[in-house]
């Protein structure tokens, strides 16, 4: 009978295990999400024995996480299984608040939108914060629905597919007791179906906007290498890497690029004139150094992904701290005193924890790296705001404006957001406005490197990407509806693409490289470039003032739901004993 209890639930869970999986990109169907979670909700029967429960859900979940990140898998085990053993734990945490609610009574389509956005906030608690495959970015093509999210975030749209979920289930469990005919279950209805019908009337209205607030900006270019992360990690080819995005930069200028982005550090070299004497062989870096300001000059700005650094003096003792770093070279042929050093770094590609507090833990996790040496790099604490000049104005000035350049020339803002930033509400918020409340950029710019999550097989050319790649962008897209700001991405073995401030992903372009594939999924695993022009959006949004605020109410709820049960059984114990 234990084990019959314990089966049941996890033959349930399977089912919502794999509808979730495929409901996000490569697979993508969608429109699953809305009934994704029924099963998992029916599981949580108060019938069941609570151990039971929780015991299933955590062995259903463990392996829903170790399937779907497969593509950690490769680059680190340790990350890997640490981070599935973190992730699964969220789901008993889901179930047992689900049979708690339904012990109480509670309205299931509340508490389970309540309930999973809690639970998907807390996957960025752990392990330096991890935002992926939340029930909200299977709608990333779902342009209407998104629009919320410049209120809510993207946990609104997961809020909202929760409730429906929430709703069904409650229905049927009704239909079994028969009891789904009552005006509690019509009122219940009602108020979902309000709360879907209002997303999406917002969500038109918010699209129609668009020809009001948005405004054509300078033509941008990306680039997208496709290089295996070995032949990178070996520093082997750096100067071939350098040249092939150099003859790719200068074709986009060919084609009117403004602006031009080349991928995360694609530069291998520190760029900073200023670390140049402490480097055993700088000439390597130089030679980088001066060939990107021959380029940009007189033609356009260069943003590049390199090696920063910094020399820290400790009393007689001087280091050389390293950066995940964009360095910004401008059309007059320098480069910008501004760069964006990464502040949010990845556990075990970017630094290894313990390394002070836990030496022993520290090298033992060293042996589970990509990295034979210490690879770990310094966070950045500076949101840098790069400035170009529309120079196409130039052409455009008469008589009545040569003399006054303030009029004739527009002034356009950028952040930089390096490799997973782009998942992390908080960072792209951050860059979006003045301490006033004002917007203070105009758009940002992603550089990635996921060449990690790709296999490059012996056949020349071919490449065979992991979902990680398709994830990525769908995620990207949601930071752009936050905030209102068009993303342009330069992503090594891709996606690269355009992103407009309604979440879309660009397909086609201005100019582009041969057979660089019109659309934006199906750049994977393949070298290009493309232009296009950067849509401006005027619009300040709740998102970007108030930021995350759904996402602490309802991880609170969820934190006092695990917590009230246990202290009110613990207090009522004592009070027993007392008496």
């Amino acid at each position: 009978m234990k084990k019959l209890n314990c089966l049941q639930p996890c033959l349930v869970f399977l089912v919502s295990a794999a509808i979730l999986s495929v409901i996000q990109p490569p697979v993508g169907w969608a429109c699953l999400a809305w009934v994704a979670l029924v099963p998992f909700i029916l599981a949580c029967s108060p019938k069941t024995r609570p151990k039971s429960l929780a015991l299933a859900a955590y062995a259903v979940s463990l392996a829903y996480w170790l399937v779907n990140l497969y593509w950690i898998l490769p680059i680190t085990i340790a990350g890997w299984v640490a981070l599935c053993i973190y992730t699964a734990l969220l789901w008993p945490i889901l179930a047992l608040g689900l049979r708690y609610c339904r012990t109480k009574g509670m309205p299931l389509f509340l508490a389970a939108a309540v309930l999973v956005v809690g639970t998907e906030s807390l996957q960025g608690v752990f392990l330096g914060g991890f935002f992926w495959r939340f029930l909200g970015h299977s709608q990333y093509q779902n342009t209407t629905l998104i629009q919320i999210a410049d209120i809510f975030g993207a946990s609104g749209v997961s809020f909202l597919i929760a409730m429906v979920n929430g709703l069904i289930a409650e229905l049927i469990i009704a239909a079994r007791e028969k009891k789904i005919l009552t005006v509690a279950k019509l009122v219940k209805t009602g108020l979902v179906c309000t709360a879907v019908v209002a997303a999406v009337v917002y969500g038109r209205w918010r699209i129609g906007q668009e020809d009001e607030f948005v405004e054509a900006g300078p033509l941008v270019a990306s680039l997208q290498s496709n290089v295996p992360q070995s032949i990178k990690r070996s520093f082997k080819a750096s100067n071939e890497l350098f040249d092939d995005l150099l003859i790719s930069s200068k074709a986009s200028v060919q084609a009117g690029a403004e602006l031009i982005v080349w991928p995360e550090t694609m530069v291998q070299g520190f760029l900073d004139s200023d670390v140049w004497p402490f480097l055993k062989s700088p000439e390597k870096s130089e030679a980088y150094d001066k060939a990107l300001r021959e380029h940009a000059e007189q033609t356009a700005y260069v943003l590049v992904g390199a090696y920063g650094a910094r020399i820290r003096q400790d009393g007689d003792y001087m280091s050389l701290d390293s950066y995940n770093s964009a360095f910004f070279y401008r059309p007059d042929g320098l480069r910008d005193l501004k760069r964006y050093d990464k502040i949010h770094l990845v556990l075990f590609g970017e630094y290894l924890p313990f390394r002070k507090s836990m030496p022993w833990l520290y090298d033992l996790l060293m042996k589970f790296t990509p990295y034979d040496t210490d690879y770990s790099l310094e966070p950045g604490r500076d949101y840098a705001v790069f400035e170009i000049t529309d120079p196409v104005t130039d052409s455009k000035e008469d008589d009545s404006t040569a003399g006054d350049e303030n009029e004739t020339r527009r002034v356009f803002r950028f952040g930089t957001i390096i490799c997973y930033e782009d998942t992390i509400p908080t960072i792209a918020r951050k860059f979006a406005l003045d301490e006033q409340g004002r917007k203070r950029i105009d758009w940002l710019v992603n550089i990635s490197n996921d060449g990690w999550f790709v296999t490059f097989k012996d056949e020349p050319g071919r490449v065979v990407p992991s979902a990680e790649l398709a994830q990525h962008a769908a995620i990207c897209a949601f930071r752009a509806v936050e905030n209102r700001l068009a993303i342009v991405r330069s992503v090594n073995t891709g996606v690269s693409c355009l992103i407009d401030s309604l979440g879309r992903i660009h397909d086609g372009y201005i100019a582009a490289s041969r057979d660089f594939p019109a659309p934006a999924m199906k750049r994977q695993g393949m070298a290009g470039w493309f232009v296009d022009r950067m849509p401006i959006d005027r619009r300040v949004t709740f998102f970007s003032k108030c930021g995350q605020w759904l996402d602490f109410c309802c991880t609170a709820f969820t934190i006092l739901l695990i917590i009230g049960p246990f202290a009110a059984r613990f207090f009522g114990a004592k009070k027993c004993t007392t008496h």
